[in-house]
């Protein structure tokens, strides 16, 4: 049979695999990622069906799926945005990234992985999956509770972070030196900083640079600059993640919701190609010897999630049960993790890093919608329970006294940061 004719009927049953795997998934509802790197798995190398001649033109559209990835996160904020929550929010910033990014590197060090590999695996444990939050958010009808915009806070510093971290991990993966590591450091830092204060000041004549009345136009002019930058920055060793990210916060307003409108099935499309491509090289066979290292992972920094969003609604001013909720909805990992650990597995740093990052986001990515929904429920019984046992004992205790002063039973009240619907 004639390539062109297989890599047609290879590609459109992934397409059309991925299409019914994303319905089942919304019927389940919960997140496809999972399904998709299960696919991925099961047409790789050691699955059950191995792709063939659609193999080199899935790894584009995966490296394009990473670029619309961080482009329309990059279209969710404004500049003037992500200063704000820099200055009010960075602590917050500070104690995810310590909690989370240390089980990481400490099992990458313990496993015997080096340096490197510690670095790589300390972004795949420390970043949250926006897009699964977002829709947690969304389905679970909180987007208007109190502790909500601190969620989003620490989601936006963490995709800012990236802007730092991945030319970090790039220059590693290089083995570029200290010498020129700092030299790829100060040139993402240069340009992100010259971006940020373009989008700041002149943020809306390159909107109305880009903005066009004509879909068509406006589709082909923002995903060619995208593009565009994307591949000069990683003509300049930053990161083509990072230069696409740039790019969607130098946009606003109409143009940046336009842009989403019209992307959005594009981002669906190449995203789910880039999480199968993923699955693709990774030999299923490969993860059951990691898979204690990555259930380990996930019971710890599911806690260590569970913590920071606590610490940073209670430093808020929210109700116990709002910082409970927060914490629980930071959970789910997903589609960074997978692309921090692509890029090493592309850089072959490390054989057993793909296994262990891809079983350790399809427990998170299934346990995350969990905690969002029963973190809260959960620690209000256990903490009713603790309170009731403390009860008889402060009861035996004013009796032995004798001042016999009952405490007033404290009046229950409906917790004020639910404003959403009751989870």
């Amino acid at each position: 049979m004639h390539s062109s004719a297989v890599f047609l009927i290879e590609f459109g049953a992934v397409i059309l695999g991925l299409g019914l795997l994303g319905r089942l998934a919304g019927r389940l509802k919960f997140s496809p990622i999972p399904l998709y790197l299960l696919a991925g798995l099961a047409f790789g190398e050691g699955g059950l069906l191995p792709l063939g001649a659609s193999e080199e033109f899935v790894a584009i559209g995966a490296e394009i799926g990473v670029i619309l990835l961080l482009l329309m996160l990059g279209l969710e904020y404004t500049a003037s945005d992500l200063v704000s929550n820099l200055k009010t929010q960075y602590p917050a910033g500070l104690v995810d990234a310590g909690l989370n990014a240390l089980p990481g590197a400490v099992m990458a060090l313990l496993l015997g992985w080096g340096p490197v590999a510690a670095v790589v695996l300390a972004g795949v444990t420390w970043i949250s999956s926006s897009g699964v939050i977002a829709k947690v958010l969304g389905d679970l009808g909180r987007l208007g509770n109190r502790e909500t915009p601190v969620i989003l806070s620490i989601l936006v510093l963490e995709d800012l972070a990236m802007a730092v971290y991945l030319p970090i991990v790039t220059a590693l993966l290089a083995g570029a030196g200290l010498a020129a590591g700092s030299v790829t450091l100060a040139i993402a830092l240069g340009v992100a900083g010259l971006v940020l204060f373009l989008a700041v000041r002149y943020g809306r004549h390159i909107s109305r640079f880009v903005s066009s009345d004509d879909p068509e136009k406006l589709l082909l002019v923002v995903l060619g600059l995208t593009l565009l930058v994307a591949g000069i920055a990683q003509q300049l060793q930053v990161s083509a993640a990072v230069g696409a990210f740039l790019v969607g916060i130098a946009l606003s307003g109409e143009v940046a919701e336009g842009t989403h409108h019209l992307l959005s099935p594009l981002r669906d499309l190449f995203a789910a190609v880039f999480f199968v491509f993923f699955g693709l090289h990774t030999d299923p066979a490969s993860i059951p010897p990691v898979l204690l290292p990555a259930m380990t992972l996930a019971v710890i920094t599911a806690g260590t999630k569970v913590a920071t969003g606590y610490w940073a609604a209670r430093r808020a001013g929210i109700s116990a049960r709002g910082r409970w909720r927060a914490g629980g909805t930071l959970v789910a990992r997903g589609e960074f993790s997978i692309v921090i650990a692509g890029l090493a597995v592309t850089a072959g740093i490390e054989p057993s890093l793909g296994p262990l990052a891809t079983a350790y986001v399809l427990i998170l990515v299934v346990l995350g919608p969990l905690t969002a929904r029963w973190t809260e429920p959960v620690a209000r019984r256990v903490t009713a329970r603790l309170a009731a046992r403390r009860e008889p004992a402060a009861a035996a205790a004013v009796e032995g006294g004798g001042d016999g002063v009952a405490e007033k039973p404290r009046e229950v009240v409906d917790d004020p940061d639910a404003v959403g619907r009751r989870s």
